[in-house]
């Protein structure tokens, strides 16, 4: 576990192995949530990269016979 000291500024540095880990790039945006009384920071995908990660998903649901 990384430990990061928040600057004056309210700032901190990401350690390296966490953004390599995650593949951030300087400029890129990451969202901030407060949850449980800890900070989350959640990195902001394009649309784009997104395409075909579900690809190979079974489609296949069980469903109720009216529900056809």
């Amino acid at each position: 576990m990384d430990t990061v000291t928040v600057s004056p500024k309210y700032q901190i540095v990401i350690p390296k192995s966490v953004r390599s880990a995650l593949r951030l790039s300087p400029g890129q945006k990451v969202q901030v949530v407060y949850y449980d009384n800890r900070i989350e920071l959640i990195p902001v995908r394009p649309a784009r990269s997104m395409r075909g990660f579900l690809n190979g998903i079974d489609t296949e649901v069980p469903r109720e016979d009216d529900r056809v």
